[in-house]
């Protein structure tokens, strides 16, 4: 059974673009674990997609996933190792998880590429305090 459209033609498969636009809207709105799902779904679309395993990671760690969280930001490192923002979220799942050195690690990684980024330097201070 195929899905229709409004003019009964068959619907276009969902686009990676419009899963993660749809992800977005439901993690503003406080959706964690729906956008989850929707990202998952986008993940499978386009696995070297460091910008989704980003969102994906978000959206896992909202919703109390660190473990799962962390995998997904490790990915988004190894896709884009200059993604400042993934190293400090990746830094948070470590915390979370426990691996307080690899969190601290991936902080100061985070820090030296966004120099004076205020939420990094205070993640990274609650940690060493």
């Amino acid at each position: 059974m195929h899905a229709h459209d409004a003019t009964g033609g068959p619907r276009p498969a969902e686009s990676v673009y419009d899963l993660m636009m749809r992800a977005r809207s439901l993690l503003d709105g406080g959706h964690p674990h729906q956008a989850a799902l929707l990202l998952s779904r986008a993940k499978l679309l386009e696995p070297e997609k460091g910008s989704i395993r980003e969102l994906l990671g978000r959206a896992l760690y909202m919703s109390g996933r660190p473990r799962r969280a962390r995998r997904e930001f490790a990915k988004a490192v190894q896709i884009d190792p200059a993604n400042d923002y993934a190293h400090f979220a990746l830094g948070l799942a470590c915390e979370r998880t426990g691996e307080r050195d690899r969190a601290i690690g991936h902080l100061k990684l985070a820090l030296a590429m966004r120099p004076g980024a205020e939420e990094y330097q205070a993640a990274l201070a609650r940690i060493l305090a």
